[in-house]
């Protein structure tokens, strides 16, 4: 099982991410050039009452968030990773998914986080980036 301290160190690999926590939830939230890329995120009363109404429940173990690169990517893992990722109301037409830390590989994981700091990261951070880290052909 993967925990938030491997998310927290994904994340401060990646060039000019910082790690800021979040005066609302406490949670930590890691930042490239200030724009949220990934966050743990715990169920607000709200959450659990919209959740509870459409009788689903919060997973037990840790959760994060992460940027998508649209509403598309973010059904795409929803539909494909339904034991993964999920959403809830408060995230309906926002590319984001919420992934369930005890139920994602590693590989799978360090692939979301870089995807989710991808889309955030200055055109010419990623590029450089990318530049350095060619993606691997299957």
């Amino acid at each position: 099982m993967v925990t938030v301290e491997d998310v927290r160190a994904l994340a401060l690999a990646l060039p000019d991410t910082i790690e800021k926590v979040d005066g609302h939830r406490g949670g930590a939230g890691w930042r490239v050039h200030d724009k949220l890329f990934a966050w743990e995120r715990a169920p607000s009363a709200s959450d659990l009452r919209q959740l509870d109404a459409l009788d689903r429940s919060w997973p037990d173990g840790p959760v994060i968030g992460v940027r998508t690169d649209g509403l598309d990517v973010k059904e795409a893992l929803i539909g494909s990773f339904p034991d993964v990722f999920f959403t809830i109301p408060h995230f309906d037409g926002y590319p984001a998914v919420l992934v369930r830390l005890d139920a994602i590989e590693p590989a799978h994981l360090a692939e979301v986080v870089t995807d989710a700091w991808l889309v955030q990261a200055p055109k010419r951070t990623a590029n450089a980036w990318l530049a350095e880290h060619p993606p691997v052909a299957p």
